[in-house]
């Protein structure tokens, strides 16, 4: 059985990539809940998996050069595509360990930085510990967009 789309890149990747990611998410959202809210969620948000723009560069370039300069250089989309198949049926290909080691993160973890900065900012209502509560309001805003 296949991991649900979400689930299937952090599934293949390893622990202490995953933790350095979860960790820097939560480090972003501390620094943001002691500042002013930030007035638009997008400033950070920019980041987004490379694999799709570099696949498709390296197949138009190999197409490219396949068309022009010497036919065997139509392998290249066609491992490049073998692995854009591989990565949309098990979340994992050999890219993929190099683009998470350097802190490319996936669409699900985008989000929930996204949505704990919205939290933070007030868009769905008030947001912190309670009087007697210990917590932070950057835990509570990390708890609200895992949700």
């Amino acid at each position: 059985m296949l991991p649900t789309t979400p689930e299937r890149v952090p599934a293949h990747t390893s622990e202490p990539v995953n933790r350095s990611i979860r960790d820097e998410i939560a480090g972003s959202v501390r620094w943001h809940a002691h500042r002013p809210p930030p007035p638009r969620t997008r400033r950070r948000m920019g980041h987004r998996t490379g694999l799709e723009a570099n696949a498709a560069t390296l197949a138009l370039t190999g197409s490219v050069l396949g068309i022009f300069v010497d036919k065997r250089f139509l392998a290249v989309p066609v491992v490049v595509t073998a692995f854009l198949l591989q990565h949309a049926l098990q979340g994992w290909c050999p890219p993929v360990p190099f683009f998470r080691r350097r802190g490319v993160r996936t669409m699900r973890e985008i989000d929930e930085e996204r949505y704990a900065l919205k939290a933070l900012r007030g868009d769905f209502g008030p947001l912190g510990p309670g009087p007697h509560n210990r917590d932070t309001r950057a835990s509570h805003a990390l708890q609200a967009a895992r949700l």
